[in-house]
């Protein structure tokens, strides 16, 4: 998978706390924390027909991480909400919309790790792109990198952080293998996530996903386990091994920039029949009539 760019992005305009600047125009300041040490919290949202599926929960999310890392004046919901709105109006999105909402600690009087040196308050992100769902629903291909999730006492996974570098070298195992995206195992041998997505394997006729006990709780995630309950589908959360999801029937991933899409080999080996599996492709469309109808309006 390689996303590419897309010409309608060419002139878009981004947020950054109250100013709306050309994609070619520097808004952050070498002084700001995302930038001296990746200190921010972030959110991936999608636009649906003016609304945006799952923002309360990922607000709530975003908040929570910001908490946890002790940030100062976090702007409320109508606050970030608003700016969004104000995003995708100057930019005349509607639907088929990819935000990247980012807060950081703010900037700094001086270069360095000690938040005391963060006296303005947060700043505040909004890019918006158009992006369809970035993943080839004809399925992917992982490959399981050396590169270890860590666990809570060496970087809590539910502080949904910026600091991405574990995910990157990930990814860059993935790419030299020829994969799609990097399995990822957490410091126990379990299956955690990919670099980017959640897992889930098909095994008889239910489903099994990993705890989130080295990953985060993924939104998009946790509407699947939802929507299976209300269908029917078993789903059971437990710890799973890399020799389950090479056996399992079918495997796919989760997540917003992505929705739901079928993985079809993993370490060179052919999952299920190779294909898009049935629960795989049923559950996909259910995903995406639910997120398309069941959205906050922001336009």
């Amino acid at each position: 998978m390689l996303q590419r760019y897309d010409e309608r992005n060419a002139d878009i305009r981004y947020w950054v706390n109250g100013r709306l600047l050309h994609r070619d125009e520097p808004g952050l300041s070498p002084f700001d924390s995302v930038v001296q040490g990746g200190d921010a919290v972030w959110e991936g949202l999608r636009l649906y027909r003016g609304a945006i599926f799952g923002l309360t929960e990922h607000l709530a999310r975003l908040r929570r991480s910001a908490l946890a890392l002790g940030f100062a004046g976090i702007p409320g919901d109508d606050a970030i909400i608003e700016a969004i709105a104000a995003t995708l109006r100057a930019n005349e999105m509607t639907d088929g919309v990819h935000i990247r909402l980012t807060l950081t600690r703010g900037v700094k009087v001086t270069s360095g790790m000690d938040p005391r040196l963060n006296r303005s308050g947060p700043t505040l992100i909004v890019l918006a792109e158009h992006k369809a769902p970035v993943y080839d629903t004809t399925g992917l291909r992982l490959a399981t990198a050396s590169v270890r999730r860590p666990a809570p006492d060496v970087l809590d996974p539910k502080i949904h952080h910026n600091n991405l570098l574990n995910s990157i070298l990930a990814r860059i195992e993935a790419n030299a293998a020829g994969a799609d995206d990097a399995l990822m195992l957490d410091q126990r041998g379990f299956v955690a996530e990919t670099n980017a997505t959640h897992l889930f394997a098909v095994i008889g006729e239910g489903l099994v996903t990993p705890t989130t006990a080295a990953c985060p709780e993924g939104i998009t995630r946790q509407t699947v386990l939802d929507l299976a309950a209300v269908h029917r589908i078993p789903a059971v959360v437990r710890d799973v091994s890399l020799t389950e999801m090479y056996a399992a029937d079918e495997v796919f991933c989760t997540g917003t920039m992505g929705e739901i899409a079928a993985v079809t080999v993993i370490d060179g080996r052919p999952i299920g029949h190779r294909g898009v599996g049935p629960l795989t492709a049923r559950l996909a469309k259910i995903y995406q009539e639910h997120a398309a109808t069941h959205g906050v309006r922001v336009l």
